[in-house]
């Protein structure tokens, strides 16, 4: 018969695995990724307290007005995409009193251009928003490699989980 780990003994082996970081909103648990600096969480805790929120996935705005609205030349780069739709969910998340602090988790979907992701243009965009000295919270995040999303222009769409503190 297996004999099972106690939640203190679990507790103690993990400890040697990961190094919690608490947030600053009220008993959001963040375990940092070992041994690197990549600007995710490897882990969010999430007491059963808390009012959970779930965005919609935001998407880019135009940016270019004289571009047609189904083209990447509307919207932009991969960071010029980015960057707006991490803006939008910073609206979004404002007119519902919160912040991009307050986000847990992250999905993101991004299209090819040319055959490539540009995952550093995501990266330059996302780094504005997380991991700063200003909002040092960072999510628990997924990125996945889609063939296209709704409108052709787009190259990014980001869903995010928030956690009322």
């Amino acid at each position: 018969m297996k004999k099972l780990l106690s939640k203190a003994a679990m507790a103690t082996l993990l400890a040697g695995f990961m190094t919690p970081v608490l947030a600053e909103e009220g008993g959001v648990i963040r375990h940092d990724l070992p041994d690197t600096d990549f600007p995710i969480s490897l882990a969010v805790e999430v007491p059963a307290d808390k009012t959970l929120v779930h965005l919609s996935g935001q998407v880019p705005t135009q940016i270019n007005e004289d571009a047609t609205r189904e083209s990447i030349e509307a919207y932009g780069s991969m960071e010029e995409q980015a960057t707006s739709a991490l803006k939008s969910i910073q609206k979004s998340l404002a007119s519902l009193e919160l912040t991009m602090a307050d986000i847990y988790r992250m999905q993101v979907f991004l299209v090819a251009e040319d055959g490539e992701v540009d995952f550093s243009g995501f990266m330059r965009a996302y780094k504005q928003f997380f991991g700063t000295e200003d909002q040092p919270n960072l999510p628990v995040r997924s990125a996945v490699e889609v063939a296209a999303l709704a409108n052709p222009g787009w190259l990014i769409e980001i869903e995010v989980s928030a956690a009322r503190p």
